[in-house]
């Protein structure tokens, strides 16, 4: 009997220490989820060694060439321009840290790699103040076909004599998110432009595309009339398809530089593609519930992990908790329809039906 009352005592006690259990748990766990930030890392920081030579100098260098990487990784081009001569000091403001490494002097010049580390909160405030909004610096892996069109020869190139394929992926910067797969060599490729020779521009190019194991692409057609070059592009990203039409001056087609300035030109009209499809909008401030099984330890753990990954996620904290459940506020820099698409992603189902949705 005494036994019995023993155990009675101990199961209250269970249900008691629980909560304050799983609180202290969930409290520390969640502490530290948003000391998050953007890094550049790598960068060749180059002096000139002589009388003069300060090394405070090639600091400021290295914190000014990476604040440069860093605006043209997450910002538009147009959003570069409006903070690309923004004050040392505010530059500073907005660095966590920073490291030298392999510092060395060669021929009379001082070089180092330097890694500077952005506080990312004070750096989406400076953008959001500056009516910027910035984007999720993701990489993606995107299949492209540059076709050459000569209207003069009336002669389409694919992969032989189109220096717009032979030159596409070289001077890549490393700021660039996208990733492109050039297509193979293939005869069927070729025949296939050439039979729909006539219709180029509407062609939708399925039957090449197919044989890639990649969802998205972009078809740059160059139509080339003597010095003149129209470039057609169809760009399709995530659930997102435009077309672009460009306009291009060539003095001379042999000058390597003057391709070149064309291919930096439209990659970064695909690079602003892509940045427009990931900008986080701090503007949009969505609140959320959810819910979570207070037992579930390992998925409340991940459901943490997650949120602290995803970039659209603006805070979270635990809103209250019982025996049954722990809810969770968050807010959330998009639609609904994108957050539940993001946590599909992760693999983190979520039931919709009520209120307060509930992480299954």
């Amino acid at each position: 009997m005494q036994i019995k009352k023993k155990s009675n005592k101990l199961n209250k006690l269970y249900i008691i220490l629980f909560p304050l259990v799983l609180f202290i748990i969930i409290f520390f766990s969640t502490t530290h989820l948003h000391a998050k930030s953007f890094k550049i890392a790598n960068l060749e920081i180059s002096e000139e060694f002589g009388l003069n030579f300060n090394k405070e100098n090639v600091v400021d260098k290295g914190f000014k060439k990476a604040f440069d990487e860093l605006i043209s990784m997450i910002t538009t081009s147009g959003d570069k321009e409006k903070i690309k001569n923004i004050p040392l000091s505010t530059i500073k403001s907005l660095i966590e840290s920073f490291t030298m490494s392999e510092e060395k002097f060669v021929n009379n010049e001082y070089k180092t790699k330097f890694d500077v580390t952005f506080n990312k909160k004070n750096t989406l405030d400076f953008f959001e103040k500056n009516q910027i909004f910035p984007s999720i610096p993701k990489k993606k892996k995107i299949l492209l076909i540059p076709l050459l069109v000569d209207l003069q020869l009336d002669q389409i190139f694919l992969f032989n004599n189109n220096v717009f394929y032979q030159n596409w992926n070289k001077d890549i910067k490393s700021y660039f998110l996208l990733e492109y797969l050039l297509p193979s060599e293939d005869i069927e490729d070729i025949n296939l432009l050439l039979q729909n020779s006539k219709s180029i521009e509407d062609y939708d190019f399925k039957e090449i595309i197919k044989k890639y194991d990649l969802e998205d692409f972009i078809i740059v057609i160059i139509f080339k009339n003597k010095n003149n070059y129209r470039v057609l592009s169809k760009i399709k990203l995530e659930d997102s398809f435009k077309i672009y039409n460009q306009e291009f001056k060539i003095t001379n087609f042999s000058n390597v530089e003057e391709i070149k300035t064309i291919l930096f030109s439209l990659k970064n009209k695909y690079e602003d593609s892509w940045k427009v499809i990931n900008q986080i909008n701090t503007s949009i401030k969505l609140p959320l519930t959810v819910s979570i099984d207070a037992k579930e330890y390992s998925k409340i753990q991940n459901l943490e992990n997650v949120l602290n990954e995803l970039d659209l996620i603006s805070s979270f904290k635990i809103l209250n908790f019982d025996n049954q459940n722990v809810y969770y506020r968050l807010i959330y820099n998009g639609s609904p329809n994108k957050f539940i698409n993001e946590m599909n992603d992760k693999n983190i189902k979520i039931n919709t039906e009520n209120k307060i949705w509930k992480i299954q």
